[in-house]
C-alpha cells in the first residue's frame, strides 16, 4: 500500500476537497469531504505534510490538524494560483495547493495561536477583536456620522498597534 506524504486541502463552507500524493508524486487520494468528516479522515492517516490556502478558517484547521500530528503549511492564495493547470474549481485548487506546498521557494504564513480563556471559554483572539472594535466605536463621537472605509481602517490599525495585537 502506498503512503500519503503530501495533502492539498481546499477548505470551504461545508465541503472540503482533498488531494493526496505519495513521495513519488503519484496521486493516491482525490475526494470530497464534508466538514464533519475532515478530522476523522486525518486521524486515520499517518502524519504527513498538509498544505492549505491561508484564509479566515485556515488557522483553525491548521491548529486542529497539527494537534493530530500533521505538519501544516499555510500559503497565500496568490502564491498558489500559478500552480493551477485548468479551470478554477475545488478539485484543481486542492491539486495546486498540493503541488505548491512541496516547492522549496514557497513562502508560508504562520498559524495564529489562540489560547482559550478559562473565564468564558471563548477564543482570546475573538475577545481581542471584539474589544478593539468596541474601542473604535466608543472613540468615535456620535456627531461624526459615517466614516469612509479608509479612515476606519486607519483607526483600527492604530488601535491594534496600541494594543500590541
Amino acid at each position: 500500500m502506498q503512503t500519503i506524504t503530501t495533502i492539498g486541502l481546499d477548505i470551504a463552507k461545508s465541503v472540503f476537497q482533498v488531494h493526496g500524493m505519495d513521495a513519488g508524486g503519484q496521486v493516491i487520494v482525490r475526494r470530497q469531504l464534508k466538514r464533519r468528516y475532515v478530522l476523522t479522515f486525518f486521524r486515520k492517516l499517518s502524519p504527513c505534510l498538509v498544505g492549505i490556502e491561508a484564509c479566515g478558517s485556515a488557522h483553525h484547521w491548521s491548529r486542529e490538524l497539527q494537534a493530530l500530528g500533521h505538519t501544516v503549511r499555510l500559503m497565500p492564495p496568490a502564491y498558489v494560483k500559478p500552480y493551477l493547470k485548468r479551470q478554477k474549481n475545488d478539485a484543481t485548487d486542492a491539486e495546486a495547493i498540493c503541488e505548491a506546498v512541496t516547492r522549496t521557494n514557497m513562502r508560508f504564513v504562520s498559524t495564529e495561536r489562540c489560547t482559550t480563556s478559562t473565564r468564558t471559554g471563548n477564543d482570546i483572539c475573538q475577545y481581542r477583536k471584539e474589544r478593539s472594535t468596541g474601542t473604535i466605536t466608543a472613540s468615535i463621537p456620535p456627531s461624526a456620522g459615517f466614516l469612509p472605509a479608509s479612515v476606519e481602517r486607519l483607526l483600527l490599525a492604530r488601535l491594534r498597534h496600541a494594543d500590541g495585537l
